[in-house]
């Protein structure tokens, strides 16, 4: 597949609808003018690409609705630099919209078939982190913590102590919590021991996976 006039036209249109759903940040509307979101998905599915819905990629898994997307990178409030932990890189789509804001990318996908599809796609398009990962998103990546800013990529059924921990003090973890739908939940870290929660609405997401031993 390729990039055409008529992708970045409906590019601009997914802009304005996300606009009008109160994605406001310029930074994270330019990401998505600009990523084509089309090559992230089959190509059967081209032709809806820029909707914003939820589809299908490979492992049973989606890639995430645009809104969502958009909104978990405004919450986030990225800084060029910002070193950021991503848990589920999935079909490297939100890894793109990271790396568009300029941060610093470690990424953790824990199946298989998307770590080796995904890890060799972005980098065909220009999207390179500083990491791809293999592993357990549970554990986070304590090797390069602490991170200003952790990403959940999928429903967590509570809130993993090792990402609470691997964060910096002032730094801030978006995780969706709870099973069939979840709470988009922040955590702000305070101090060593205190963090300030916020509850940001309900959203649904895949599942995320259970640990390996």
């Amino acid at each position: 597949m390729k990039d055409t006039p008529k992708h970045q036209g409906l590019r601009n249109q997914l802009a304005t609808v996300l606009e009008k759903k109160r994605i406001h940040d310029k930074d994270v509307l330019a990401a998505i003018k600009k990523i084509p979101r089309h090559l992230f998905m089959d190509s059967s599915f081209e032709d809806h690409a820029y909707q914003d819905k939820a589809f299908p990629i490979a492992a049973d898994q989606t890639i995430s609705q645009p809104y969502t997307v958009a909104f978990q990178s405004q919450t986030l409030a990225v800084k060029p630099g910002d070193k950021v932990l991503e848990i589920g890189t999935g079909s490297g789509y939100q890894t793109a919209v990271l790396l568009e804001l300029k941060a610093e990318v470690y990424t953790i996908e824990r199946q298989h078939e998307l770590f080796k599809k995904t890890s060799l796609f972005l980098p065909k398009i220009g999207y390179k982190p500083k990491k791809f990962i293999f592993g357990d998103g549970y554990r986070g990546y304590e090797e390069k913590a602490p991170y200003d800013k952790i990403i959940v990529t999928a429903g967590a059924p509570f809130v993993p102590k090792a990402l609470m921990s691997q964060l910096k003090v002032g730094g801030m973890l978006l995780i969706p919590v709870g099973d069939k739908t979840q709470v988009m939940t922040q955590f702000i870290r305070k101090s060593l021991k205190e963090f300030e929660k916020h509850e940001l609405g309900n959203f649904a997401f895949v599942p995320m996976l259970k640990k390996r031993n």
